[in-house]
């Protein structure tokens, strides 16, 4: 039996120059494994707690420290000498070492990093890639990306109310044509901005991020960008949408101050959506209200949940808890599943599993705050869901994890399964 030998972390740099946890974690058998923790900008109240250290003398406060010290000082000592192909029994332990609902006590960065780092040490144990050690020998679906090319709220400083405009390849024929027509896309679009005088910065997750005459606009743009790179809007490639509407929501209104639209009720946003599904090839939106907006989302799902796929993500977190509420009143379609919302490979899974056993589609997706880890490519493929949500075709932290789900397709070769999850 192979047992865990050492841990070690460090704080490094995410995507966006601020500092996150990496756990090294190795075995008594020569096998040493890594992970990297993101870290999110649009978060929902009831995350599992990212532990950062509040010395404004460094980074500003964002510090990591503090979590880096409860790995080896804490969490190191109780699971070396485990098994690590124990995962549950591993992710259990540090739950209870934490004791609290919401991983503060160690942070829940701390934990998902050595949760991770268990995980891909276990593979490599096994002689197994990570993807079929997590997901077994049926773990051969590649997912549909959701790629984001246009940027608003607050992952860009521009006049879009909405965070992100995504492309969705459902027609192509395999991962890596998916993935080109989304890249063919993505330049299309630049080249459409280019021509109007529009700004071709990208924001966080590597979307265009210009100044636009209305979130219409946004929309507008994508369909010229997807006929001009010579696919079909609809049929080759959809369109899905992340309004991120917490972020937009305060006294009790939706406020598209952004793009001088005015204050919004629910059922005015849900009125708008309905008017762009019927517009544009939308086949997704995500966290559409705000995220304690339970009523409105349940009105939502039932207006318009029969044509397209209504995710939660902030007001879901990844958490099982709020996931069954969800299932029991009907406030969704789908889930949105990031590890770091919840804290540990363990509770992730089991989020999907409900997702699997209510008939609700998921998502797997990244944080603004990345890393080059490509666990969530692996991931995804061993989750079978069919959908990824990793950014654009720019920045390499979001190329890395396409890059890895194109190596996993050529890997798997004739057995490789790629199929819109809206056929």
């Amino acid at each position: 039996m192979t047992r865990i030998a050492s841990i070690h972390a460090l704080e490094i740099l995410d995507s966006r120059g601020n500092p996150t946890v990496r756990v090294q974690l190795g075995l008594d058998n020569g096998v040493v494994a890594t992970s990297s923790v993101p870290s999110g900008a649009s978060t929902g109240e009831n995350e599992a707690v990212e532990l950062r250290d509040g010395d404004k003398t460094r980074y500003g406060g964002k510090g990591v420290r503090k979590a880096v010290a409860n790995v080896v000082d804490k969490i190191a000592p109780k699971v070396i000498g485990l098994d690590p192909a124990r995962q549950a029994e591993i992710d259990g332990l540090m739950i209870s070492l934490d004791g609290t609902p919401d991983k503060s006590t160690l942070g829940a960065n701390a934990i998902l990093g050595v949760s991770m780092a268990v995980a891909r040490a276990a593979a490599q144990a096994a002689k197994l890639p990570l993807y079929a050690y997590l997901g077994g020998v049926g773990a051969t679906r590649l997912p549909v990306p959701m790629m984001n090319i246009l940027n608003g709220g607050k992952h860009a400083p521009n006049s879009v109310d909405f965070q992100e405009f995504m492309v969705m390849p459902i027609g192509a024929p395999s991962f890596a044509e998916a993935l080109r027509y989304g890249a063919e896309t993505f330049h299309a679009l630049a080249k459409l901005l280019k021509d109007k005088g529009y700004a071709t910065s990208v924001g966080d997750e590597g979307g265009f991020a210009p100044n636009l005459g209305s979130n219409d606009e946004a929309c507008e743009l994508i369909v010229k960008a997807i006929e001009a790179a010579g696919y079909k809007t609809g049929k080759d490639i959809a369109i899905a949408i992340d309004p991120a509407a917490s972020s937009f929501f305060s006294g009790g209104a939706y406020d598209l101050s952004k793009s001088k639209g005015g204050r919004k009720t629910s059922d005015e946003m849900i009125a708008i959506y309905q008017k762009w599904i019927d517009t544009f090839p939308i086949v997704s939106i995500e966290d559409g209200l705000d995220e304690k907006d339970w009523e409105g989302f349940a009105r939502q799902t039932a207006a318009q949940g029969q044509r397209i796929q209504i995710v939660g993500d902030d007001n879901f977190v990844t958490n099982p808890t709020f996931i069954r509420r969800g299932i029991k009143e009907k406030t969704a379609n789908a889930a949105l599943i990031k590890l770091n919302q919840i804290g540990t490979v363990t509770e992730t899974i089991e989020a999907i599993a409900l997702c699997r056993n209510a008939g609700w589609n998921y998502v797997v997706s990244h944080r603004s705050g990345e890393t080059e880890d490509t666990f969530l490519a692996d991931f995804t493929v061993a989750m079978g869901g069919g959908q990824i949500k990793t950014g654009s075709a720019s920045r390499s932290e979001r190329i890395a994890k396409y890059n890895r789900l194109l190596e996993i397709e050529a890997e798997l070769g004739p057995a490789a399964r790629f199929a819109s999850p809206f056929a």
